[in-house]
């Protein structure tokens, strides 16, 4: 009997382990489980995306456009670089294609930091302009000539506001314009003679002449040439009486200075801007330009 005892001893011995080296061996399947996981950094890389939105408001400012009447191109504006800085911002915010409803006043608001990042300036030197060009504002007339009838060497001279209202928010950095109604046909309801421009070829512009030369050439922009008489471009330039008497004035003080700004390429400037005196009689009576535009 003892002999059975201990073979029986033996017997249970070996089965134990059997038992344990199965259960050891049932033990990986949670390996599989942790591979079943990948699915995380799948999650971290849609995460990353947030830089598109960024690109698209970029764009969005680079494309704002300044649109405005022939009419207006070609009349004088009477205001300094700041305030033609803050009207060219406000109409980019404009419908320029549609009319507003009858009873509407024509709108835009403008904050300083708009202004800032629009014509690259420091925040407090955009602040100060805002605020300064909104009290003069105001004050500022557009004049147009109007073409003579027959027998007429030229039509009535026409003045205008710029704006009704003006107002500018202190504390907030923003300033509020309401068109004046006369000026509101040449903004807006335009389907032909009209201009436009994208405003940031002007954000580096530290003239207002290179600025009104750009908007006078910008006109012709599919031809690449451009001629204006010598009135025209004196009264689209603001030209003062010594100067209207003598071209070489007008040449060495509004032409050239502006032509080397525009096409500064520093600034991203035009390719090329060639300008040819027309004469009658020896005498300046037209300025033609041939020109190549900036692309896009």
């Amino acid at each position: 009997m003892p002999t059975a005892i201990k073979k029986t001893a033996k017997a249970t011995a070996k089965k134990t382990p059997a038992k344990k080296a199965t259960r050891s061996t049932t033990t990986p399947p949670p390996a599989p489980a942790k591979r079943s996981k990948p699915p995380a950094p799948a999650k971290t890389s849609r995460a990353v995306v947030p830089a598109k939105p960024a690109k698209v408001t970029k764009i969005k400012t680079d494309d704002r456009l300044v649109v405005q009447s022939n009419a207006l191109i070609r009349a004088a504006h009477g205001l300094s670089l700041p305030e033609k800085r803050l009207v060219a911002l406000a109409t980019t915010k404009i419908d320029s294609f549609n009319l507003p409803l009858p009873g509407m006043s024509l709108t835009a608001k403008v904050t300083g930091l708009e202004y800032a990042k629009a014509f690259k300036l420091d925040r407090t030197t955009a602040y100060e302009q805002l605020a300064e060009s909104a009290r003069q504002l105001y004050q500022r007339s557009i004049t147009f000539q109007e073409p003579g009838g027959q027998g007429k060497k030229a039509g009535a001279v026409v003045r205008m506001r710029w704006v009704g209202q003006a107002k500018y928010h202190e504390g907030e950095g923003w300033v509020g314009l309401e068109f004046w109604h006369a000026v509101v046909p040449h903004l807006t309801g335009l389907r032909a003679e009209f201009t436009k421009y994208r405003l940031e070829q002007t954000s580096a512009l530290r003239s207002v002449n290179s600025w009104r030369l750009l908007e006078l050439l910008q006109r012709f922009a599919t031809t690449g040439w451009a001629e204006y008489t010598l009135n025209e471009f004196c009264t689209a330039m603001e030209a003062t009486a010594a100067q209207r008497k003598d071209y070489g004035k007008i040449r060495t003080q509004l032409i050239e200075p502006a032509v080397a700004e525009l096409t500064d390429k520093t600034k991203g400037g035009w390719p090329s801007i060639k300008v040819t005196p027309i004469k009658t009689n020896r005498k300046v009576t037209s300025i033609k330009f041939k020109f190549t535009p900036p692309k896009g």
